[in-house]
This record gives structure tokens, C-alpha cells and sequence, in this order.
């Protein structure tokens, strides 16, 4: 396994490990909210169990977000080879390494740090289209890109 697969299963496992969070703390807000049905000791539980449907409704529409970002995650063409930066690109500048896909953060793969950043963030955009050796300004950082997987 390359680097580049490498740093995409680590970001496929983020995804996956934030989606199991999520399902978990809405099956425990379900079990709450069902335990909380059962009491009906007047306007206080009522009150506990509005509460309880309110972060359901986040936590579902959380799990809603993740699981799109899996879907857009899953259809980016990782393995193309490109001469210029376009989504799915790992991109190793003179900054560190960047994951052109969605969003995610940072993980370290083999104890380097790439972040992922999706084409539309300030700095994906300014990005796309450029090739080795190309750079670009950004927050008074100059990125120059060494070479693009």
C-alpha cells in the first residue's frame, strides 16, 4: 500500500469512526427517550423529553452530514494520477502534505501529518489547476507545491 492509499484509508477510517460515534449517542438518546416516556411525573419530564426529542433531531441531522461526506469521500477518483491539482489529489508542499477531498482535519499516516481540505475551502480553491513546482499565497504563508500524487 502507497502512501497516497495509505492516507486515504486513514481518512475513510475517520469517517467511519465518527459515524459509529454518532449512531451511538443517537441509539443512547432513543433509549433515554424512551425510559423517559415511561415516567409521567408531570411537566418536568415533558420538559426532559423535549429536550431529548431537540438532540435527536441534531444528532440525526449530524448523522445525516457524516454520511454524505462518506458518500462524496467514497466517489472521488483517489487512485487517478494527475499532472494538476484537482479533487482527490495528495499534494506534498513546501507546508506539509494536503488531501484535496472534503473536509476532515488532520490525521498523521507513518508519522507525517496531512490534513484534508475540499476544493471549495479558501485554500483548495486557490490550489486547483496547479503543478509542480507552482505556488500560491495564503494567510502569509507561501505553499509551494513539490509534487502531487
Amino acid at each position: 500500500m502507497n502512501f497516497k492509499e495509505k492516507v486515504c484509508e486513514q481518512f475513510r477510517q475517520l469517517l467511519h469512526d465518527k459515524i459509529s460515534s454518532q449512531q451511538k449517542v443517537l441509539l443512547e438518546l432513543r433509549q433515554s427517550a424512551s425510559n423517559e416516556t415511561k415516567s409521567s411525573a408531570g411537566d418536568k419530564h415533558e420538559t426532559a423529553l423535549a429536550m431529548l426529542q431537540i438532540e435527536q433531531a441534531n444528532s440525526g441531522s449530524q448523522l445525516s452530514e457524516l454520511l454524505l461526506q462518506k458518500k462524496l469521500f467514497d466517489k472521488i477518483g483517489h487512485k487517478t494520477k494527475r499532472v494538476k491539482i484537482a479533487q482527490g489529489s495528495l499534494i506534498k508542499t513546501n507546508q506539509g502534505y494536503l488531501f484535496l477531498s472534503i473536509a476532515l482535519g488532520k490525521v498523521s499516516v507513518e508519522g507525517t501529518i496531512v490534513i484534508a481540505l475540499s476544493p471549495q475551502s479558501p485554500l483548495g480553491s486557490r490550489l486547483v489547476g496547479l503543478g509542480v513546482n507552482d505556488s500560491v499565497e495564503m494567510n502569509g504563508k507561501s505553499y509551494v507545491v513539490e509534487r502531487i500524487e
